[in-house]
C-alpha cells in the first residue's frame, strides 16, 4: 500500500465529531499528512530497523515517543515486541506497547505471554487494553458510587441482594467463527470485560485515584473470589431458527467452525466474593451471541424493605417491588433507579417508576468511543484503565479450572434458538440463588 492509499483509506472514516470547530478539514489534512505506511515482517529485526530509520527521519531529532499498537494475532505478539524493542525503540523518549486481547487462553499461556513480553519490556511499558473499561458508564461507575452519599453506604451485603452483569449481542459469529471457536464466549467476554466491571463495581475505596491504588483494590477483589465450580456455570450454543420467513443460521453453519464444535456462544455464571462487604451476595453474569437484543448493563437489586407497610398493596409479586439500580453501558447509555410510587388517585395503588438519567437527553455532547479514550490514556501514560499483570493472573486463576473441566469432560452446551433469550439453564441457575434476571422484565 502506498502512503496515499493509506490516507485515502483513513479519510473515509476520519471525522471531527468530538471537536466540531470550523477548521475541521484543515486539521484532518494536517493529520493525514502525518500518516505513513511501512511494510515488513513481524519477526524481522531488519524490517524494524528500516522502520526506525523512517521514523527518525520524521522525528527530525526532536524528543520523540513511540507507541506500538499490537492489533495482530496473539501468536506473533512476542516476535513483534522483541523486534520493536531491540530495533525500533525511541532513543530519547518513551516506548510503550498496547496489547489487544486475548491475553492467552488460560493461566499457563497467559503467564508465558507475560514472561516473554517482560524479557523485552518493563511492566510500565505494557498497556493491556480492554475496551470495555473505556466505556463512559463503566468510567462513571466509581463516580456514581464514591461521589454520592445515597449510594456509597448502601454498597454492601446489608442492602444489596444480588448484582447482575449482562452482555448480549443480537448477531452470531458471522465469519469470525474461526477466531471465536478457539476461544469461546467465556474467554472472549467474561474473563476480561465482565470480570473487570465486577472488580470495579465491588472494590473497596482506593487510597486515591492514582492508577496503582485503583488497580491494587481490583486485584484484592479478584483474589477474594470463591473458586468457580462447574455447577455454577451454564453454557449454551445457538441453533438455527426461522422467524418471519427468515432462517437464521446455527453456530455450526458458519463455514469456519467445525461441525461438531462444543464451543459455547452463551455462558452464565454465579460468582461470590468472600470478604466482609460482599459475603453471600450472588454476582451473576451472563454473556451471549445471537440473543433477542444487543446491550450491556449492570443491575443492582436491593433487598426488601424490612416490615414493609405496603406489602399487601404489592400483591403477590414482592420481588418486583424491590428497588433496582440499572446502569446501561450500551447502547443508549442511561442510569435509572426503580422506585415504588403511589399512582395518583383516591385509591392506594402502587406502581414502579424510574428515576431516569438518559444520557442522550441530558448531555448534548457526543460520547467518545472507548478506544479513543484508551488511546489518549496510553499516550498520556494514564494507566488506571489498563490491566496489570497480577490482575490478569487473578482473573485467569478464577476461570482456568472451569474452562479446563468443560473441555476435558466435553460438556455439551445447551442449544438455544437464534434470537431467543438464551438457554433455559440460565434461569435455573439464577433461581437456585433466588435471583430473577432483571433484563427479562417487559418494562426494562
Amino acid at each position: 500500500m502506498t502512503d496515499a492509499e493509506l490516507r485515502n483509506m483513513v479519510s473515509k472514516t476520519l471525522t471531527c465529531r468530538i471537536d466540531k470547530r470550523d477548521n475541521c478539514s484543515e486539521k484532518m489534512d494536517q493529520f493525514l499528512k502525518r500518516c505513513f505506511y511501512h511494510s515488513g515482517q513481524y519477526d524481522s529485526e531488519e524490517n524494524f530497523a528500516q522502520l526506525d530509520k523512517k521514523l527518525k527521519k520524521h522525528e527530525g531529532g526532536r524528543v520523540s515517543n513511540r507507541l506500538f499498537y499490537l492489533s495482530i494475532p496473539p501468536n506473533i505478539f512476542v516476535e513483534a515486541v522483541k523486534c520493536a524493542s531491540s530495533s525500533a525503540s525511541s532513543g530519547n523518549g518513551w516506548t510503550r506497547v498496547i496489547v489487544e486481547k486475548p491475553f492467552g487462553r488460560d493461566s499457563e499461556s497467559s503467564a508465558v505471554l507475560t514472561k516473554s513480553l517482560k524479557q523485552y519490556l518493563t511492566e510500565d511499558q505494557i498497556f493491556r487494553i480492554d475496551h470495555y473499561l473505556g466505556k463512559e458508564l463503566v468510567e462513571n461507575l466509581s463516580v456514581l458510587r464514591f461521589a454520592n452519599l445515597i449510594f456509597e453506604p448502601l454498597w454492601t451485603r446489608q442492602y444489596i441482594r444480588n448484582v447482575q452483569i449482562i452482555f448480549s449481542e443480537d448477531f452470531g459469529t458471522e465469519g469470525r467463527g474461526g477466531y471465536f471457536d478457539n476461544y469461546g464466549i467465556i474467554r472472549d467476554i467474561m474473563q476480561n470485560h465482565l470480570l473487570q466491571i465486577l472488580a470495579l463495581f465491588a472494590m473497596e475505596t482506593p487510597v486515591s485515584l492514582d492508577a496503582e491504588d485503583i488497580r491494587n483494590e481490583k486485584v484484592k477483589v479478584l483474589r477474594s473470589m470463591r473458586p468457580l465450580r462447574l455447577e455454577d456455570v451454564v453454557i449454551g450454543q445457538y441453533k438455527s431458527h426461522s422467524k418471519g420467513g427468515v432462517t437464521y443460521p446455527s453456530y455450526t453453519d458458519d463455514k469456519t467452525v467445525p461441525k461438531d464444535s462444543l464451543t459455547p456462544t452463551f455462558a452464565a455464571a454465579a460468582l461470590f466474593i468472600d470478604n466482609a462487604r460482599w459475603d453471600g451476595v450472588p454476582f451473576l453474569m451472563k454473556a451471549g451471541k445471537a440473543l433477542h437484543n444487543k446491550g450491556a448493563e449492570i443491575r443492582v437489586q436491593f433487598r426488601h424493605v424490612p416490615g414493609n407497610l405496603y406489602n399487601r398493596n404489592f400483591g403477590t409479586d414482592l420481588d418486583r417491588a424491590t428497588n433496582e439500580l440499572v446502569i446501561r453501558v450500551q447502547p443508549d447509555e442511561a442510569i435509572f433507579l426503580k422506585i415504588n410510587n403511589k399512582v395518583p388517585g383516591l385509591g392506594m395503588r402502587l406502581d414502579r417508576s424510574n428515576l431516569n438519567l438518559h444520557y442522550a437527553a441530558r448531555y448534548s455532547k457526543e460520547i467518545p468511543d472507548a478506544y479513543e479514550r484508551l488511546l489518549l490514556d496510553a499516550i498520556e501514560g494514564e494507566r488506571r484503565l489498563f490491566i496489570r499483570s497480577d490482575e490478569l493472573d487473578a482473573a485467569w486463576a478464577l476461570f482456568t479450572p472451569v474452562l479446563k473441566e468443560l473441555e476435558e469432560k466435553k460438556i455439551i452446551p445447551e442449544s438455544y434458538p437464534y434470537g431467543s433469550r438464551g438457554p433455559v439453564g440460565a434461569h435455573y441457575l439464577a433461581a437456585r440463588y433466588n435471583v430473577r434476571w432483571g433484563d427479562l422484565d417487559i418494562e426494562q
